[in-house]
């Protein structure tokens, strides 16, 4: 595990002024924890702040949103961003998911004030309310048409909607117990859930009804995603002929994320178990790199980098604090990761340091959604923030 930066959340706020401070410290494993400060002592001519390190650390290139840092003595560098623009009036109480169309014009929330709404991505503004779920809503995403949103609930339902009139086009019951996420098979005609019954279930949406179970885990499922899988990957045989409303499944694998510490690759035709690898602690989601490259995350902090012909031993072990990793997003050539202590930041292979999304404090970043530069997180907090990597 390689050293971590941190700055204060609202370091943004705290430089806005002169001799203004920001609290820093870098915690390396087995290391006592370096801690320093950064000061703003002017700003330039074309008006960026003039910011200066304490000892030990070294500030580089600076903007009106972001900062970079360095700690020499652990060979560590993080660039923080601040939100370009947050949204604090979508939803009352803690946004547990949210997702932007693939357009980048629409955004989709649920939150623990018992709403789900749809709103314009560029200011927040709400534009439909989608009602009909009775208690939580877990889960949202809009299909690739960014027309239509999927749900999952408390209630054991998933829900299809329309976001141009928010009627709910098509109900789907079976499960058990509560939907804890969801996937869509290519263009929408069916669609994957998962619950806490410990099922994930395979759905036709134009017939409204399960085309069968893909994987029955004896434990909660907390995350699924599906991807194309490696053709050197044997994905075993349907032991029936799949229904002519299968749409997209062949050749295909759903990864589960499962409570029981487990995380299972299946067939999705075929249903048939692909792999099975436990790690250190219940799994909360999951998400492809690529057709070989997947990740996972755990309740206790790490990041697990697999690949999916030989998942005897993870690629690499990414942990930078012990809180539960939230959600990972695939984005450009690395990823995003949110977690429970509000931290939020990507990883990718041309950067030689980490980006760090900043200003959520210690409250839990819950999902992660991105529209070509831009990026979007949803905390207990409350707030929706909206990143813009142009400014980087």
């Amino acid at each position: 595990m390689a050293a971590t930066l941190r700055i204060q959340s609202d370091w943004s706020r705290a430089l806005s002024r002169d001799e203004g401070e920001a609290w820093l410290s870098c915690r390396s494993p087995g290391k006592a924890t370096l801690y320093g400060s950064v000061t703003r002592r002017g700003l330039s001519s074309d008006g960026i702040p003039d910011i200066v390190a304490s000892e030990g650390f070294v500030v580089g290139e600076v903007t009106k949103k972001s900062i970079l840092i360095s700690c020499p003595h652990e060979n560590v560098s993080t660039k923080f961003l601040a939100p370009y623009t947050s949204f604090c009036r979508i939803h009352q109480k803690s946004i547990t998911c949210l997702d932007i169309s693939s357009g980048g014009g629409l955004g989709v929330s649920t939150s623990t004030d018992g709403t789900m709404k749809i709103w314009q991505a560029a200011n927040g503004e709400i534009r439909r309310l989608l009602e009909g779920h009775v208690y939580d809503v877990n889960c949202c995403r809009f299909f690739p048409s960014g027309l239509v949103v999927l749900s999952g609930g408390m209630d054991a339902q998933l829900k299809i909607w329309s976001a141009e009139d928010a009627s709910c086009v098509v109900t789907f019951k079976g499960h058990k117990g509560g939907i804890l996420d969801t996937a869509i098979v290519d263009r929408g005609r069916n669609v994957l859930s998962c619950s806490r019954d410990g099922t994930a279930r395979l759905w036709d949406c134009g017939k409204s009804a399960c085309l069968g179970v893909i994987a029955d885990c004896g434990s909660p499922v907390n995350g699924i995603a599906v991807g194309t899988a490696d053709s050197s990957l044997n994905l075993g045989s349907p032991e029936k002929p799949p229904s002519e409303r299968e749409v997209g499944t062949e050749g295909k694998i759903l990864l589960l994320a499962r409570e029981d510490k487990k995380l299972q690759g299946v067939g999705l035709q075929s249903r048939q178990p692909v792999f099975l690898f436990v790690g250190s602690d219940a799994f909360n989601c999951c998400t492809f790199l690529s057709s070989t490259y997947i990740l996972a995350g755990t309740q206790d902090g790490n990041i697990y980098q697999l690949d999916v012909r030989n998942t005897n031993a993870p690629i690499q072990v990414i942990h930078r604090s012990g809180a539960p990793v939230l959600s990972l997003l695939p984005y450009r050539d690395g990823f995003i990761a949110s977690q429970g202590d509000g931290t939020c930041f990507i990883v990718q292979q041309d950067l030689d340091y980490v980006l760090d999304l900043t200003e959520a404090d210690c409250d839990p970043v819950y999902k992660v959604a991105s529209w070509e530069k831009e990026i979007y997180t949803c905390c207990r907090d409350g707030i929706v923030r909206r990143y813009q990597l142009s400014d980087l």
